[in-house]
């Protein structure tokens, strides 16, 4: 396994680091789609999460990653007959997976097919899982997301919604689950993300490259410092990346006794209403990532710091276009925040 740059010697990039920590936190939350500059720690940092996670449990021998503990409706057809006839499921400890989705795949590639190996050699119908099954309980990694073939971000999105990947080809008819966070990564200048996978993304951030010269310095510094030695760079930021682990299983833990007053939801309402979003699936990603930051930060509570602080990811993607007003959308949440809270 190569070693992988340490998540807590990324520098700068603050908002793309908070998104990406909470998608861990809460699944739930949808994802997370950053969009700016190449060469600006996109992929790095997405890398650099997965290695700082705990390892997780899976069935022994499923090649989807099914979670032991999980109840009969996200096991797959292999675990359930399994559970029917043991006490238990034998398990495993194993790697939180992160999978790249590349530009050039086939559909069959992402979503599986017919395992042609058994169908010629001993002529049975067995299924062959795709990239979408090794995801599952884990990352799907998409770079260049806006590039993406329309039929593959049809799946997608149909996998996005149930949770299921449901094949139906070749006289084969599997069903299994596939539940991962989505991260896509890409830059505006290369085009635009399709409205119905743009919204399937819980957050979304803009990176861009540093300006001050202390920062850039510093990021080439560290860069080069990995590249030269990179187990004893690892070994340096050690402590840091634990601690950013500890921080991550406290939250995890802790995230359901997070309470959300009604207060935090009237103020979250009021700002999806002031900014005009679209559907109620602003507000709910809003509380659902407002509640994981609080969790990370140790709080009992969701309060106005959290929600301003996670309001541009949360909402700028949501925002309609407005010929009135040619402000970019984030200055747009900003404003809105701002008469909202106040300063």
């Amino acid at each position: 396994m190569s070693v992988v740059f340490p998540f807590s010697a990324i520098v700068g990039q603050d908002e793309m680091k908070m998104s990406i920590l909470i998608a861990a936190v809460d699944p739930s939350v949808g994802g997370v789609l950053v969009f700016g500059d190449r060469g600006t720690g996109k992929s790095t940092a997405i890398r650099a999460l997965a290695a700082l996670l705990p390892k997780m449990r899976a069935v022994v021998g499923c090649a989807y990653n099914c979670d032991p503990e999980a109840p009969d409706s996200g096991l797959c057809a292999a675990c359930r007959d399994a559970r029917a006839t043991q006490a238990s499921l034998k398990s495993r400890q194993t790697p939180v997976p992160v999978v790249d989705l590349p530009l050039g795949a086939t559909e069959d590639r992402v979503i599986g097919a017919l395992d042609l190996e058994s169908a010629l050699t001993r002529g049975e119908k067995a299924f062959e899982p795709g990239l979408l099954a090794r995801a599952h309980r884990g990352f799907l990694y998409i770079d260049e997301a806006n590039l993406l073939e329309d039929h593959l971000v049809d799946a997608l999105l149909d996998v996005a919604a149930s949770g299921q990947n449901v094949v139906e080809r070749e006289g084969l008819s599997v069903r299994h689950p596939a539940r991962f966070v989505l991260v896509g990564s890409g830059n505006p200048e290369e085009g635009e993300l399709r409205p119905q996978l743009l919204d399937r993304f819980g957050l979304s951030v803009e990176v861009k490259t540093p300006e001050d010269l202390e920062t850039r310095m510093t990021v080439v510094r560290r860069r080069d410092e990995f590249e030269r030695d990179p187990e004893a760079f690892v070994a340096k930021w050690k402590r840091k990346d634990g601690k950013i682990r500890r921080q991550l299983e406290s939250a995890k833990a802790n995230l359901r006794d997070v309470t959300v007053p009604d207060a935090t939801l009237e103020r979250a309402a009021q700002l999806c209403m002031a900014l005009g979003t679209d559907g109620l699936r602003g507000e709910l990603t809003l509380i659902r990532a407002a509640r994981a930051l609080a969790a990370l930060e140790g709080d009992d509570s969701v309060g106005d710091t959290h929600l301003k602080r996670i309001a541009a990811p949360a909402l700028r993607h949501r925002l309609r276009r407005n010929p009135l007003d040619d402000a970019g959308s984030t200055t747009r949440v900003e404003r809105a925040v701002e008469e909202l809270f106040g300063a």
